[in-house]
């Protein structure tokens, strides 16, 4: 909390700030705000050699679930307090993005020496030109489309099972994209990334071993409206069949956690491997998408040297979602989801095979940026020597954003 007060506190004194140097100033202003639909609230610098634009989003959530043989579950919780800024120093060459998170879940645990987790993105670009872009910082990677797209920006109230199991989230490195955008015909882009490979914000170990990431993006009939496939849902309502096909791989050299950039710390380090493929269609108010992810290694349980009864996994498996949906013209929109998850036989005594089946039905306000969300999810877990449990959950959520 006092990180965010601390942030606003900021962002007030950037705004009295400028509101003086307006005023005082008998010229030009030098700083000069604009807010249009297309951008966040802002400021640019009239010699244009600076612009900060302010973004901020809420998710606000209900639900009720209810596990197989066990009292019903009400939660109530901000899923997701963010926020951003971006823009350029000196030229719009060289830009920068930072974003915070504030949320219980991006925080997490607060404990003595350690304020929070609050640093999502801090990441400093050079675009030598349209086409290519140089990053340094922590951000996310080139990794599955569904979470390189802003959670802000999906048709549920969440990510799938697999995402949340096999993606590698964020990290710090140096990062490099290439694509030379076509409106109506074919164009690839091409994305890759050098980072530590433990993820956001980590200081606890340190440890000779990188990661590497690239990824493939085909465009066959050339780019979506207004930089659609960064988004979930055909809300432009594509005149013209839009395609994605991408395919990425990523190698985490001597991972310390059971999930390469996210998960508990293993007793012993693990070279990870992961695999992602994605497609995503857009036409007329209609979208589907469908992925596959996967993570492997050798030997996946690791042992405590000091006590052999404790152990940590990698872990490994596959997966597959399916998702389509359909936007009325009266921003309506209704979406299904399946997923389902498998886990290698070396850890299946610790983690379950899930199928998880979803409906929802969705209300824009305001595109992304202010939406309704409700969803009921049923979920099918199998339990290695056990019976299939099925448990379900009903949510309600609401997202405002800049």
């Amino acid at each position: 909390m006092k990180n965010f007060l601390l942030s606003i506190s900021l962002l007030f004194s950037l705004i009295t700030v400028a509101q003086e140097v307006k005023q005082k100033s008998s010229n030009k202003a030098l700083i000069e705000g604009y807010y249009t639909s297309g951008k966040k609230l802002g400021f640019t610098a009239s010699d244009s050699i600076f612009q900060m634009n302010i973004g901020f989003r809420v998710q606000s959530r209900i639900g009720y679930g209810q596990a197989e043989g066990k009292a019903g579950v009400a939660e109530g919780e901000i899923r997701r307090m963010r926020l951003k800024l971006d823009g350029f120093v000196v030229s719009p060459k060289f830009g920068y993005k930072v974003e915070l998170g504030f949320s219980a879940r991006d925080i997490g645990t607060v404990v003595v020496g350690n304020s929070g987790d609050v640093i999502l993105d801090g990441v400093f670009f050079y675009h030598p030109n349209s086409n290519l872009t140089f990053a340094f910082g922590q951000t996310k990677l080139p990794g599955n489309n569904q979470r390189v797209i802003s959670s802000g920006s999906l048709e549920l109230t969440d990510r799938s099972i697999n995402n949340s199991k096999f993606n590698i989230d964020r990290d710090f490195g140096l990062f490099v994209e290439y694509a030379k955008e076509r409106k109506n015909k074919f164009y690839y882009g091409l994305k890759g990334a050098i980072s530590k490979g433990e993820g956001r914000n980590w200081v606890k170990t340190s440890d000779d071993g990188i990661a590497l990431t690239g990824k493939l993006e085909l465009f066959p009939f050339g780019a979506f409206t207004k930089n659609g496939s960064t988004f979930e849902g055909d809300l432009m309502r594509e005149k013209s069949p839009k395609l994605l096909l991408s395919g990425a791989f990523n190698q985490n050299n001597n991972a310390l956690r059971s999930q390469g950039e996210l998960g508990s710390l293993l007793y012993e380090s693990r070279t990870l491997k992961s695999v992602f493929v994605d497609a995503m269609f857009k036409y007329n108010g209609w979208s589907a998408t469908g992925a596959y992810m996967s993570r492997a290694t050798h030997d996946p349980v690791t042992i405590d040297a000091v006590d052999i009864t404790k152990t940590q996994a990698v872990f490994v498996g596959y997966g597959y979602d399916a998702q389509l949906s359909y936007v009325f013209p009266s921003e309506y929109q209704i979406i299904g989801r399946f997923s389902t998850q498998k886990v290698h036989d070396d850890i299946k005594t610790k983690s379950p095979n899930i199928d998880e089946f979803t409906v929802g039905v969705s209300k824009y306000l305001y595109g992304h940026k202010m939406k309704l969300q409700t969803e009921l999810t049923y979920d099918n877990i199998e339990k290695f020597g056990s019976n299939v449990t099925n448990n379900w959950y009903a949510r309600f959520q609401v997202e405002i954003g800049l």
